[in-house]
């Protein structure tokens, strides 16, 4: 084997959700198992930046990936959320109708969702509904109720599967795009990466907004993946509870509208558009779809107080023309598994997705399961400050002094949760990074007073980071251009 080489029997391209799920899922067996990620991080594309609902499964076409899939990751999510302690809760949503003359498409959506198999569909009244949301729009005739539906915290999903999937085996290559792929004579396939060449038996395509690119290099038939940029707003915690369910409108051809919904942390957030782009990278929000945002979320929910707007960000759907998820193994590259175009209720299927393609894959190499009680199916989460009482908090105080310390004060995040987020497998290596794993950063400042000592804590743990090299979110986005008094003595001696 050359230096910067190395050779696995399943390598994963893609460390969102779907690709963590799957490494997690191929652990279980006696697999090697990498997973190549062109970002410093997991969670750094789609699954970052997204609604965060656990979708009850009655949107998609029955019959569909997309529904089977969504039904069966919504029954797994609430209790792998207890196996690796990240938060979800099961609010339940609402489909408003705004219009007697719509209302038959409410009926058909209900009839939609009884095919799919999701339990405890119920039609509500004007009078149910404004019993269950008091801030319901005036013009509200009636809903579609889905108890099973839910909020999550999609990057404590994607960092507790990845990290799950490390403890178990897996390897995790970050920074490391995937340039091309060779189908070798003897089966296996080649990948050319910046950190290396890599050698698999098995390649699984999760590789987002980008899948079409890895699919065309190797299969014959060719693939488009087109952005589908969602753009939102996100209020403060003073807002959560404007509504008490995720809020949506009737879905149409381009996705399920502009919701209001809490968030698991506390907020209220809005959207998303739809629009579809060129650019794979496009994730910045504009003014018009903004004002999209602040008028449509109107349409179900009076007085949304968007004065209390904190940020506003914008994520990609990895969206192709069929809206269909693309799950197995290509014709014309025996070996090559796609899972990819995963779109919306991709996060709430991930679970599902997960178990699919690591079976897909079984089947192709076929592989064993590892001997029983080998594998680790629980992790240890990340406390929450916010969830304990005060004397639970003293308790952590007493075992380490630095859950005293407070780091970010809108969202009580101590110095001892970052340096836990640290030092975890996968553990986070940027502010960023930091904020996915412990919520520090996210609140109202919006990283206003805590990020220099996010930014002295990463360099003091990383044997090499320092304050000059601390990023953002990878490489090129580094905080410090140099130090103001070199600058200052450079022109003293000039």
């Amino acid at each position: 084997m050359q230096e910067n080489e190395r050779h696995y029997d399943v390598v994963v391209i893609g460390a969102g959700v779907s690709g963590c799920a799957t490494a997690r899922e191929l652990a279980k067996t006696t697999a090697s198992v990498c997973v190549v990620e062109r970002e410093d991080d997991v969670c750094c594309g789609t699954s970052k930046a997204n609604s965060a609902i656990v979708h009850a499964g009655y949107d998609a076409t029955p019959g569909s990936l997309m529904a089977r899939l969504n039904v069966e990751g919504n029954a797994l999510m609430y209790e792998l959320a207890k196996k690796l302690q990240f938060t979800v809760k099961n609010i339940g949503s609402l489909v408003v109708c705004t219009s007697e003359r719509d209302m038959d498409g409410l009926r058909e959506l209900f009839a939609r969702g009884v095919a799919n198999g999701v339990p405890d569909l119920k039609i509500v009244d004007r009078d149910t509904l404004r019993s269950m949301e008091p801030n319901i729009s005036p013009n509200a005739v009636g809903a579609l109720w889905a108890p099973t539906a839910g909020i999550v915290d999609p990057f404590g999903l994607n960092v507790a599967l990845a990290e799950n999937a490390a403890t178990n085996g897996v390897d995790f290559i970050f920074n490391a795009p995937v340039t091309s792929i060779e189908r070798r004579p003897e089966g296996c396939f080649a990948l050319v990466t910046p950190r290396g060449r890599i050698f698999a038996r098995c390649v699984v395509n999760a590789a987002g907004v980008y899948a079409d690119q890895i699919h065309n290099m190797v299969c014959e038939d060719k693939l488009e993946i087109i952005p589908r940029r969602g753009q939102y707003m996100l209020l403060d915690t003073t807002a959560g509870n404007h509504v008490h369910h995720v809020v949506f409108a009737l879905p149409s051809k381009m996705g399920k509208g502009v919701l209001v919904s809490p968030t698991i942390h506390g907020n209220l957030i809005v959207g998303p558009t739809a629009e579809d782009i060129q650019d794979k990278e496009g994730t910045d929000t504009t003014a018009s779809g903004l004002a999209e945002v602040a008028e449509k979320c109107g349409i179900t929910v009076a007085d949304v107080p968007l004065r209390e707007v904190i940020t506003s960000f914008s994520g990609l759907r990895a969206h192709r023309a069929e809206h269909e998820f693309l799950i197995g193994e290509n014709p014309s590259a025996p070996g090559f598994v796609d899972c990819s175009a995963i779109e919306s209720p991709g996060l709430t299927a991930s679970p599902a997705i997960g178990r699919m393609v690591a079976g897909i894959v079984s089947n192709i190499l076929g592989l064993e399961e590892r001997p029983s009680g080998e594998f680790v199916d629980t992790r240890r989460g990340i406390p929450n400050m916010n969830d304990l009482s005060f004397e639970q908090w003293g308790s952590l105080c007493e075992e380490n002094p630095l859950y005293g310390r407070v780091i970010c004060r809108c969202c009580h995040v101590t110095e001892a949760q970052i340096v836990d987020a640290i030092h975890r497998p996968v553990g986070a290596r940027s502010l960023d990074g930091v904020k996915r794993r412990t919520g520090a950063c996210m609140g109202r400042c919006q990283a206003g007073f805590c990020t220099p000592k996010i930014m002295e804590i990463l360099s003091r743990e990383l044997p090499d980071v320092t304050m000059e090299n601390v990023t953002k979110s990878g490489p090129g986005s580094e905080f410090i251009e140099g130090h103001a008094k070199n600058a200052i003595s450079k022109e003293a001696r000039a």
